[in-house]
């Protein structure tokens, strides 16, 4: 895979600022949620990735680690796996969803009100 910045990654996506300006982008459609953050160089704080629908994500052509939040159906934290290395597989079985950011970012997000609101 391309070595590629992760704002031609995300900046299309559709997003949501939290509080402190934390950024939530959105993986919609195929692709988006495929490509994951897989293969970007790195990622600036206080941006993270959220793929709805998803019990399951592998690290692999990971370059950084990540934090993973895993959200349940009623929006909130039902699980964080932390600096997730490169090369690993997570999954959740109570989760609808997923949010992805770089090691040591999920207490920033879960602080700033990081949720999901059934139906969006």
């Amino acid at each position: 895979m391309a070595r590629e910045d992760w704002r031609e990654r995300l900046a299309p996506l559709p997003g949501r600022e939290l509080a402190g300006g934390l950024v939530v982008h959105e993986a919609r459609g195929l692709r988006a949620r495929r490509r994951g953050l897989a293969g970007l160089e790195d990622l600036d704080p206080g941006h993270a990735l959220r793929i709805g629908r998803c019990r399951a994500v592998h690290t692999f052509g990971m370059r950084f680690a990540i934090d993973l939040v895993w959200l349940g159906r009623d929006g909130s934290i039902v699980r964080v796996d932390a600096e997730v290395p490169p090369r690993r597989h997570r999954w959740c079985p109570r989760a609808v969803a997923v949010v992805e950011t770089r090691g040591g970012e999920s207490a920033r997000f879960a602080a700033a009100g990081l949720g999901y609101t059934p139906g969006r």
